[in-house]
């Protein structure tokens, strides 16, 4: 099940607006979403409680940081709507939980550098240098008669990160979420100019949330290399041991993820109800059988009485 969190260490960086906009963008698609509040002021759930029933639904979910809830059964794609101020433990464990991270970023030298420890710090953390978990820019409430997108790119491109595009400021944005929409809940001829600028964005979240396998998902099923047909007489005699280990290797498992977990300390997100895991069959165990008078090998020597 693919996770997208929305990152900032800093407040009022527009983490909230792009975590609703991400997740109603899911909803329209079709797509079972939920949307996570990590934040402490959990704008995100008093966003969705402004929204109409009749428009796609959204799951609510608030998270506690110190008891990590259970995925509901159903849901298909999670956006995570994190704090301002967030590192060490708290932000290795998003980290360890997302699949993609995406960075609103207004233009400021004070945005830019806030931005830019918490880039330093996600480098550190092994899934994210890796590129296991993907990071990108998003600028935020951008003035389209400076240059504000052009210094984010460079800036971006300085830090090796992508610069999905930038948002403008507008009271659009603002109007919609005091009525529980977003721009992809409009008419298209609202929002046209919006909807220009989400298109880069949607562009690079597409892999994202709609992967061949997400990196998260329980079901998954590490599989056996293909066997290749060697004619007998090809193969070598085993020694004894060599026999053994073979045995040993043909008695793993097919499955060596677990079948469901906790989002706890240590834990990866749960994905999936235990009834839609993927579980390897259990091969039928052969029942011992009698040998008849006169079949068989018969009775080993030394069981026989003298």
């Amino acid at each position: 099940m693919p996770v997208i969190a929305v990152v900032n260490r800093k407040g009022g960086s527009g983490k909230s607006t792009l975590a609703a906009h991400i997740a109603a963008w899911c909803a329209r698609n079709g797509s079972s979403v939920m949307l996570g509040d990590v934040d402490r002021q959990q704008s995100a759930r008093g966003w969705l409680k402004r929204r109409d029933s009749a428009l796609p639904a959204i799951a609510p979910w608030a998270v506690d940081q110190k008891n990590m809830l259970r995925v509901p059964t159903g849901i298909t794609h999670v956006v995570l709507d994190t704090p301002g101020g967030m590192h060490g433990f708290e932000l290795a464990r998003v980290v360890m939980f997302a699949d993609a991270i995406v960075m609103p970023v207004c233009n400021s030298m004070f945005d830019r550098e806030s931005a830019e420890a918490c880039h330093a710090e996600l480098m550190t953390m092994p899934r994210v240098a890796s590129g296991r978990c993907r990071l990108a820019v998003v600028g935020m409430r951008i003035d389209a008669r400076t240059t504000a997108a052009q210094t984010l790119d460079k800036w971006s491109e300085s830090l090796g990160v992508p610069f999905l595009g930038a948002l403008r400021e507008t009271q659009l944005y603002v109007r919609s979420l005091e009525r529980g929409l977003t721009i992809f809940d409009l008419q298209p001829h609202q929002a046209a100019a919006d909807l220009v600028q989400w298109a880069p964005i949607l562009q690079w979240l597409k892999p994202q949330l709609y992967p061949p396998q997400a990196a998260n998902d329980g079901s998954t099923v590490l599989r056996s290399p293909a066997r290749t047909l060697t004619p007998r007489s090809a193969v070598l005699p085993k020694t004894a041991a060599e026999e053994v280990v073979s045995r040993q290797r043909g008695a793993l498992p097919n499955s060596l993820m677990p079948a469901q977990e906790s989002m706890v300390q240590g834990g990866r997100l749960s994905t999936l109800s235990a009834a839609r895991t993927a579980v390897a069959p259990e091969k039928p165990v052969a029942k011992p059988t009698l040998a008849r008078p006169g079949e068989g090998p018969g009775i080993p020597q030394f069981l026989k009485r003298g």
